[in-house]
């Protein structure tokens, strides 16, 4: 799936590699089947800032580790990916074999291996085939291309249905900024990260804390707000690499460009999360859940996630079934002070409960034409006060089950 936001200017090239000087490319190496592309790199003509939010389950895999090591210099230049094997639960010969890897791009393009950075994704507990890996990087430099955008996408998909790209751009004082970015992420998904990998590029100058800061905030609206099936992944990472080639003034924390630069960046989060919702393992609808009127984000976020990550609203998605009842007893349970009498629900802005009691067959009838749709939203209001939030889910398929049964063959 590629994204482009339409600017007066013509379009950049796809994805990953349209901010100015980054180049992509995606190759087979022989982690998986042969046909399917499985190793993919991304090169920054020249290294700048580099912020990474990762998984917080702590079972975490050997690239998490190096990544998060890397991190603390805050300069990137090269990031190399691989699909099919997540190199987790592998001990010191997974995490040697990831550092190999980081060296290996690092000695060829002449730079600190500390500027690498690198990613897995597939099967967990399975030694990773480095000598594939090493064999495939001069392959992969050689095709480095800044149309290659879209193989890298292909190379990182797992039990995805379809590569999922953005390319946004907005002027921030003065100078066309553009962002770039890839995902990948089916299954395993919930807030925290998910079995997602998401990587974004970006021509800004950008301090290196101001960038951390943003694609921070722009995951919590983002990636943190989706869950499919509420598995949180030991491989979760989202990094975004700039390079400073818009020559923009540099943006810092606090400013109107930071302001801007922040709403490009979780505008293109949001279209990527809401691609890999879409793209999730056996899923046929995508939900809206809004949750208004509580006296705290937090007990917002926590009726939302309940509602989200309840496997009979999911399977009552899925069926078409308008069991707005499994909704309310979501809500009841999820812990958060409500007054039953205060509550309000409404299904694609069909209202079902109004003060804690429901409407009748004729609403019911109403929103059993909205449990039709592919999308809509399922807005609850609490009365507790002003605070609100959101999260999006996915209903839980036949397919979801088939998948994940046999995930390994």
């Amino acid at each position: 799936m590629s994204m482009t936001k339409k600017t007066p200017t013509a379009s950049p090239p796809s994805g990953i590699t349209a901010p100015q000087g980054f180049r992509a490319a995606g190759i087979h190496c022989g982690i998986k089947k042969p046909g399917l592309l499985d190793l993919a790199l991304v090169v920054s003509e020249q290294s700048g800032p580099i912020a990474g939010v990762f998984t917080q389950n702590q079972v975490v895999a050997a690239p998490v580790i190096v990544d998060r090591l890397h991190l603390r210099q805050g300069i990137g230049q090269a990031i190399l990916v691989n699909s099919g094997n997540a190199n987790a639960c592998t001990g010191a010969k997974g995490l040697a074999a990831a550092k190999k890897t980081a060296t290996l791009v690092a000695r060829y393009m002449s730079i600190p291996s500390r500027h690498v950075f690198i990613g897995s994704t597939g099967v967990i507990g399975r030694v990773l085939p480095v000598d594939r890996i090493i064999k495939g990087i001069p392959q992969l430099l050689a095709q480095l291309s800044d149309r290659g955008g879209l193989d890298a996408a292909r190379a990182i998909m797992t039990t995805d249905l379809r590569p999922n790209s953005i390319a946004l751009q907005d002027t921030i004082g003065g100078r066309l900024i553009t962002i770039g970015g890839m995902a990948k992420g089916s299954g395993m998904i919930h807030p925290n990260m998910a079995t997602m990998l998401a990587y974004f590029t970006t021509d800004a100058s950008i301090t290196k804390s101001a960038l951390q800061q943003a694609l921070t905030l722009a995951v919590n609206e983002s990636f943190n707000c989706i869950s499919v099936d509420g598995d949180t992944s030991t491989n979760d990472t989202v990094l975004c690499l700039a390079n400073g080639m818009a020559e923009n003034r540099t943006i810092k924390e606090g400013t109107v460009a930071f302001r801007r630069f922040l709403l490009l960046l979780t505008e293109a989060c949001q279209a990527l999360a809401l691609a890999i919702c879409r793209d999730g393992e056996g899923v046929t609808k995508v939900v809206n859940i809004e949750v208004t009127g509580t006296a705290t984000v937090a007990q917002a976020r926590q009726v939302a996630q309940t509602i989200a990550t309840s496997n009979l609203v999911k399977t009552a998605l899925f069926g078409e079934d308008a069991n707005w009842g499994r909704v309310m007893a979501a809500i009841g349970r999820a812990g958060v002070p409500i007054t039953p009498s205060k509550l309000s629900l409404s299904f694609g802005g069909v209202p079902m409960v109004q003060r804690g009691m429901g409407l009748g067959l004729v609403a019911e009838r109403r929103i059993a034409k909205v449990f039709r749709k592919k999308e809509f939203t399922i807005a609850v209001g609490l009365g507790q006060g002003r605070h609100r939030a959101h999260m999006w889910t996915t209903d839980l398929s036949f397919d979801y089950v088939r998948i994940n049964a046999s995930y390994r063959s």
